[in-house]
């Protein structure tokens, strides 16, 4: 059997569930996300932090019509494919336990 390799930054369930609920949309804002993961905003924000040092989210602020700024979370290119890698080596896993 060979080495099943996992991405230690994806791999804690916040920071997956987060790489997965973006993996579907091109953006997403922070709030819809948050309410998604049902954490509070300092939760959120940590998770974010350790992705995006990472470089595979990108955070951007806007300011909408209402003068409230809004804050977008995206998975960048390096992002999708480190989502990608680690999803085939947890699909791999499975595939070996069942077997």
């Amino acid at each position: 059997m060979s080495r099943i390799e996992f991405d230690t930054v994806i791999h804690a369930p916040k920071r997956l569930q987060i790489c997965a609920l973006l993996a579907n949309v091109n953006e997403m804002e922070f709030q819809p996300l948050k309410a998604q993961l049902e954490v509070s905003d300092s939760v959120l924000s940590k998770q974010l932090k350790v992705l995006e040092e990472s470089d595979y989210i990108r955070i951007s602020k806007q300011r909408a019509e209402t003068g409230y700024k809004r804050t977008w979370v995206s998975l960048t290119v390096l992002g999708r494919s480190a989502y990608q890698g680690h999803k085939a080596a947890l699909h791999a896993l499975i595939g070996n336990i069942s077997h």
